[in-house]
C-alpha cells in the first residue's frame, strides 16, 4: 500500500492534513473516511480499515477535522456542521484529482457526519457507519460535568481520553439541535451499519434508529463483542472485509475484490496491516493469498506463515511430480495426498560449527491411493525426491537483494 500525504483547505480556510491510502493494483473505487469524535485519522480503526480497503483496490481518503490532529484551525470553534463542510471539503479535492468518492465510511460521530454529508457528495454511492449515534447530541455524554461551563463561558476544557480538549459552544448547539432522521430517510444511497451490541460508548439503540429510519438497500452487521474504537486488529479487519465485500455488490467492483497487478512471473508480497504481519501475496495478474503469523506470535493467524507457504511449495511440486509420472505410465493411481512438517535440527555433519548449527528438516509423509502394486508404489517414492523444489531445497539456492528506486 502506498500512502499519499496530502492537505487541502477545510470549511475555515484552515488547511486540513490528510493521507490517502492507494492500493498497489488497479485503483477501483475510492473512499472517504471520518473518524470517531476527536480522534483523528491516524487512529487504530482508521489505519487497519484503510489498509485492508487498499488491499482490496478501494483506495481511501482519512483526513483530520478541522483543529484536530495534524489539521489547522481552533477545534473549539468547530461543531457538527463544521465536521460536515469538512467531509464535502473532502470529497470536492479529492474530485479535482478525479477520485470522488462512491464510498462514505464514518466511525462514530464521524458515521454521522457521513449521514449528514451524503446528500452533498453527488458521487457518493454507499454509506457505512460504524458504532454511529442516531442522534449527534449523544457525543455531550462524553462531557457532560462541563456543559454548564460551555454554556457560561463559551468553551471549557475537557478530558476526553486521557488528554486535554478544547470544546466550544458551537459544537453542543449543533449537535442538540441535529436530528438525522430525515437525512438517513432521503439518502437514496445503499447503508451499511456496522455495530457492536456492547458498544458501551454509543449503545446498540442507535443502530436501530439509523436502520429503522433508512429505506431499501440497508443491510445492518453485528459487529460481536467488538469495543467502540474497534481496538482490537481482528475486529477491524472484519469490519474492513465486510465493507469491502458489502460494498462490491454497489460500487461496480469485481467479483474479487483481492489485489491484483502483479506482472506475470513475479511473486508480490506487500503489507496488509502496517501494524501486524497480514501481508497480501500476489503471484502475477490472476492469483492472490494472505500471509501471516499466529496469534500467539503477533499475528491474526489470517494466512499460511511463510514457512507454511515454503512447505506447500514442497508438498504441491511433490503431488504434481508423481502425477505427472503416473500418468505417464498410465498406472492406476487415483488419488495423492503429501503431508508436509517443518522444524530445525541440529546439523549431525557440522561439527566445530560456530553457535551450534541447525538445519531445516521437512518431513513428507505421502499417500498414494489406488490398485498400484509395490513396485509402483516404491517407483512413485522415488519420483517424489526428484521434484523441482525438492532438489531446490536439497540443493540451496543463492539470493540477490537490491533496493526499488
Amino acid at each position: 500500500m502506498a500512502t499519499e500525504r496530502i492537505t487541502f483547505p477545510g470549511h475555515s480556510g484552515a488547511e486540513l492534513s490528510a493521507r490517502l491510502d492507494l492500493p498497489e493494483g488497479p485503483h477501483l473505487a475510492t473512499a472517504l473516511f471520518a473518524h470517531c469524535f476527536t480522534c483523528g485519522k491516524d487512529n487504530i480503526a482508521a489505519r487497519r480499515i484503510s489498509a485492508r480497503l487498499a488491499a482490496m483496490g478501494i483506495a481511501v481518503l482519512r483526513f483530520d477535522f478541522t483543529g484536530l490532529g495534524q489539521s489547522g484551525g481552533d477545534f473549539a470553534e468547530t461543531g457538527f456542521l463544521s465536521n460536515v463542510s469538512d467531509l464535502v471539503a473532502a470529497s470536492e479535492h479529492l474530485g479535482r484529482r478525479g477520485m470522488g468518492p462512491a464510498l462514505l465510511i464514518g466511525h462514530s460521530l464521524g458515521g454521522a457526519a457521513v449521514l449528514r454529508a451524503a446528500a452533498a457528495i453527488a458521487t457518493a454511492r454507499a454509506v457505512v457507519t460504524i458504532g454511529a449515534p442516531f442522534d449527534p447530541g449523544h457525543v455531550t455524554h462524553n462531557f457532560a460535568g462541563a456543559l454548564a461551563q460551555i454554556e457560561a463561558d463559551g468553551v471549557a476544557e475537557v478530558d476526553l481520553g486521557g488528554r486535554p480538549v478544547r470544546i466550544g459552544r458551537t459544537l453542543v448547539e449543533d449537535v442538540a439541535r441535529e436530528k438525522l432522521t430525515t437525512d438517513i430517510a432521503a439518502l437514496r444511497r445503499a447503508l451499511l451499519v456496522l455495530h457492536a451490541p456492547r458498544d458501551a460508548v454509543v449503545g446498540i439503540e442507535n443502530a436501530t434508529g439509523i436502520f429503522t429510519a433508512a429505506k431499501h438497500p440497508k443491510s445492518f452487521v453485528t459487529l460481536d463483542d467488538a469495543d467502540h474504537l474497534l481496538t482490537r486488529a481482528v475486529d477491524a479487519d472484519y469490519a474492513a472485509d465486510v465493507i469491502a465485500a458489502w460494498a462490491g455488490r454497489y460500487l461496480d467492483l469485481k467479483a474479487d475484490p483481492a489485489p491484483k497487478g502483479a506482472p506475470e512471473g513475479i511473486v508480490r508480497v506487500s503489507e496488509a496491516d502496517p501494524e501486524g504481519f497480514l501481508q497480501n501475496v500476489l503471484s502475477g495478474p490472476r492469483h492472490h493469498a494472505f500471509a501471516d503469523e499466529p496469534a500467539g506470535f503477533g499475528g491474526t493467524d489470517r494466512g499460511m506463515t511463510p514457512y507454511g507457504f515454503l512447505a506447500a511449495g514442497l508438498g504441491a511440486c511433490t503431488s504434481m511430480t508423481i502425477r505427472l509420472y503416473a500418468r505417464r505410465k498410465k498406472w492406476p493411481l487415483v488419488h495423492v495426498r503429501v503431508d508436509v512438517s517443518h522444524d530445525k535440527v541440529h546439523a549431525e555433519d557440522c561439527e566445530g560449527c560456530e553457535g551450534g548449527a541447525k538445519v531445516d528438516r521437512f518431513r513428507r509423509h505421502i499417500t498414494l491411493e489406488g490398485e498400484l502394486d509395490a513396485d509402483q508404489r516404491a517407483k512413485l517414492l522415488e519420483i517424489a525426491d526428484k521434484c523441482p523444489v525438492h532438489r531446490t531445497l536439497e540443493a540451496g539456492a543463492r539470493v540477490e537483494t537490491r533496493l526499488a528506486d
